[in-house]
């Protein structure tokens, strides 16, 4: 892989962008329209690693997909709730959402499955999602090391009933489950304990099952408003045209450029009060650090002011801006304290551990309280050369550095490959534009 040299921005820029498709959403949909009745076709779909791998596994399980890299589009013919193939061995590269969805829908099939991926892969737990599974009657097995990949599915249908789920490492496990649940032999219903993960992801997951055609209820606390318990019907899916929203993750790091620019103006298209992504209010987060905002029904502008100052934030909701988020705060004035990242540990690597070792490159402060980060930037911050650890959010994060310091590299920059392959070219693409002249 290669490392990229970054030239900072030389003036305000003024640009319209309107990032690929939201991986989250893309890997959902393909999960839903494979087990729906009917065929689906869905647009504007994310293709790169996380992605590739979870196409691949689906055909590997039996399922017709026809692709198309043209229009961005799939094609998915329905299986009714059933998986084809009765053994298949699955590898599944490091993307979270493909091992974990594909364990629970590998529930629903009759015979042997294996699911796999990277090294890195065998360092991220599973056991919750095991866990939860085995209480709905799913036989599960690892191979190597207790509670983590690989893992042996032996499918034979889905008993479902009841089952409880606690604060969990990844919203993902949550997700995986509900999304096979309608085809349980019996209705499911899931007690949850305690406050969860990253709940606007498992909201957008009930969204998009309610979109082909399986409503879930959500049961809330009377006092707290949190929620405790979801109840999942014994239904089918319906094969449905769906359109994939832009990645709202993504699209933080050119609203943050924007507003680390004094007179920068970016809008993101396809994204706004209607997403389904919870990622979209880190726009309320640059706003509150003093950038100005415009939130309409479908786009977000950001508009950089001459001063950026800290924050006190917690981001347990959208921790994949986490990064985004810190990189900022070394341009903020003040101390800025970034809390509920608990869920960082898990991901591509430790992202606690990593942004402390970069941004201290840059001359920052940075202490860690368990599961929160504090940051002081210095006086004068300096260049860096920026480890990327394999991690696709560190090189994009860290490249709104190098927008404003000379001298910034981002070692492994093709790690972006993992969800946004043309980050760097959409990035220079942005912060070279200039406003249009009447």
């Amino acid at each position: 892989m290669s490392d990229l040299l970054l030239t900072p921005v030389a003036g305000p820029f003024v640009a319209e962008v309107t990032p690929p498709g939201s991986k989250s959403l893309t890997n959902r949909a393909l999960v839903l329209a494979a087990l729906a009745d009917g065929d689906s076709r869905l647009t504007h779909c994310l293709f790169a690693d996380d992605t590739h791998v979870m196409i691949q596994s689906l055909i590997r399980l039996g399922f017709d997909l026809r692709v198309d890299h043209a229009t961005n589009s799939v094609l998915v013919h329905g299986s009714a709730g059933k998986v084809p193939a009765n053994h298949a061995e699955l590898f599944c590269g490091n993307s979270g959402t493909t091992i974990r969805f594909l364990t629970a829908m590998c529930a629903l099939g009759r015979g042997r499955y294996v699911l796999d991926g990277i090294p890195r892969m065998r360092q991220r737990p599973i056991r919750q999602l095991e866990q939860l599974l085995k209480n709905l009657g799913v036989r599960i097995n690892y191979l190597m090391n207790e509670g983590f990949p690989p893992v042996e599915v032996l499918g034979d249908a889905l008993p479902g009933g009841i089952a409880q789920f606690g604060n969990a490492q990844s919203s993902q496990f949550l997700s995986a489950a509900i999304m096979v649940c309608p085809y349980a032999n019996n209705e499911v219903n899931i007690d949850l304990v305690g406050e969860q993960t990253s709940w606007p992801y498992v909201a957008m997951t009930m969204q998009l099952m309610d979109h082909f055609g399986v409503m879930s209820e959500v049961q809330l606390d009377k006092l707290t408003a949190q929620p405790r318990m979801i109840t999942v019907p014994r239904a089918k899916y319906s094969g449905a045209a769906y359109a994939v929203e832009p990645d709202a993750s993504n699209a933080s790091y050119f609203l943050a450029a924007a507003a680390l620019h004094n007179g920068a103006k970016v809008t993101v298209h396809g994204l706004g009060r209607q997403s389904l992504q919870g990622d979209v209010r880190f726009a309320d987060v640059l706003h509150n650090m003093g950038a100005s905002l415009v939130l309409a029904t479908n786009s977000v502008t950001v508009i950089g002011t001459d001063r950026l100052d800290a924050i006190d934030v917690d981001l347990r909701n959208m921790p994949d801006v986490a990064q985004t988020l810190a990189v900022v705060a070394m341009f903020a004035e003040g101390t800025t304290t970034i809390r509920g990242l608990h869920t960082l540990r898990h991901k591509e690597t430790d992202r606690i551990a990593a942004l402390a070792t970069e941004l201290k490159k840059f001359g920052a402060d940075v202490d860690i309280h368990t599961d929160d980060l504090v940051i002081t930037p210095p006086q004068k911050l300096t260049a860096a050369a920026v480890d990327t650890y394999d991690d696709h959010r560190m090189a994009m994060s860290f490249a709104l550095a190098g927008t404003k310091i000379a001298g910034v590299t981002i070692r492994d920059a093709e790690c972006v490959n993992k969800t946004y392959p043309a980050f760097f070219q959409d990035l220079t693409n942005v912060v070279t534009s200039h406003p249009k002249q009447a």
